[in-house]
């Protein structure tokens, strides 16, 4: 899946265990461990994400996809003498969580990386306290580009907040447009009621979409703002049908957008809910019923399915017997554990077989270079730390699943 690099990668490590350092611990016994030999390094790889709630969908998948990198990892031999393990934790898509969980992981010295965490508002709460440690987080689908970029991003002055922090999702710098240009060119919707969650994520994304759809030549027809904590969108939906909106852009998550859906269509407001990645969930067609389709939402990358690279990890997944789904951030959660295995793989063949005391801040130094073929293509960063692979899809809704409508890349 990831041709030469993803899961035959062979390493030029010295032979020999590799020795107990200040991150990573030596297992004695090593029963059922990586290394023959007898001496093993455990390595963690953190996950945060919403593994309960409204969002845990899309949390659980992210947990089950690192998960499966880890064991590929430690199956292969990627990173000779190294056992990979994940710890997950649940941070219920609230910043307070978050927090605490960055700070727990932090105090774990095994953990030489993290994975996650869904949310933009929850990463915002975790960035020092990850940068402050030296430990490289990775997220699979932070997509606000502020966390990158520094908050002044579109006003022509992007500074980079903190060298830790990475991810494998493009941003909504790039969504945002690519969703306006689709629903004026292609869609041919040229009114468009803009509705947000109030939410980092969805607020920015509304932004960026709004933007960008008035200047192609697209009409506003009204701005809204939901309490995310509210599935009762009748004044909302009164306002939407009153305005004569051909289409309604909502930024936000699929918790809310589905029964918003629903109710518009209830009330004789038959336009599509168009939307961004985090939309992008089985449970929204669940949620939005029968009147969801032709529903749309825009998701990074090409569809999983559909790349050769992507269709071992797709085959694997299924074999390893996940309860649930991969979701959006399946490949993308896959490809962040993978970026933090290479890294630290890096670290290890430059200091002769070993883990060094200070090996969090060299992993993270060695993100910067990670460079290999991913389930969701090339992965590999800028000098903000934001994934070079900028490719985004289209979906909609139809039937039971979500069927990729066109995919491409944003065109200023």
């Amino acid at each position: 899946m990831r041709q030469r690099s993803l899961l035959m990668i062979t390493t030029a490590i010295t032979a020999g265990a590799l020795t107990l350092s200040a991150c990573g611990s030596r297992d004695e016994g090593n029963k059922g461990g990586s290394d023959a030999e007898g001496g093993s390094t455990t390595v963690v790889i953190g996950v945060d994400a919403p593994l309960t709630g409204d969002l845990s969908a899309l949390g659980l998948g992210i947990k089950n996809s690192v998960d499966l990198a880890a064991k590929t990892a430690n199956k292969e031999k990627t990173v000779k003498g190294v056992t990979f393990k994940i710890e997950a934790l649940d941070d219920q898509a609230q910043p307070a969580s978050g927090q605490q969980n960055a700070t727990k992981l932090v105090a774990n010295k095994d953990v030489l990386g993290v994975v996650g965490p869904l949310n933009s508002s929850v990463a915002e709460s975790m960035q020092k306290v990850f940068d402050d440690a030296k430990l490289v987080e990775v997220s699979p689908a932070n997509t606000n580009p502020a966390l990158t970029q520094g908050p002044d991003w579109n006003g022509g002055t992007k500074n980079r907040p903190y060298k830790s922090y990475f991810r494998t999702a493009t941003t909504d710098a790039i969504q945002g447009p690519f969703a306006a240009q689709y629903l004026f060119n292609d869609a041919k919707k040229k009114n468009v009621f803009v509705i947000d969650d109030k939410k980092t994520y969805g607020a920015g994304l509304a932004a960026t979409f709004t933007d960008e759809f008035k200047k192609v030549g697209g009409k506003v027809a009204g701005v809204e703002h939901i309490n995310p904590e509210s599935n009762d969108f009748s004044a909302i939906v009164t306002k939407v049908k009153n305005s004569k909106a051909d289409a309604v852009y909502y930024g936000g998550e699929y918790p809310q957008a589905g029964p918003l859906s629903k109710q518009l269509k209830a009330a004789g407001a038959k336009v599509p809910v168009v939307g961004g990645d985090g939309i992008y969930s089985a449970d929204f067609i669940k949620l939005a019923g029968a009147g969801g389709a032709g529903d749309l939402a825009t998701s990074v990358g090409a569809p999983v399915e559909e790349l050769p690279s992507a269709k071992e990890f797709v085959d694997n997944y299924k074999a390893a017997g996940y309860k649930e789904a991969y979701e959006a951030y399946g490949g993308y959660s896959y490809d962040s554990a993978w970026a933090i295995i290479e890294a630290v793989k890096a670290v290890v063949e430059a200091n002769d077989g070993k883990l060094p005391d200070d090996a969090r801040a060299k992993v993270t130094e060695a993100m910067q270079s990670v460079s290999f073929d991913g389930v969701t293509g090339k992965v590999s960063f800028d000098e903000f730390g934001d994934a070079t692979n900028k490719q985004l899809t289209v979906y909609t809704v139809e039937g039971d699943a979500w069927k990729p409508v066109k995919s491409g890349t944003f065109t200023g």
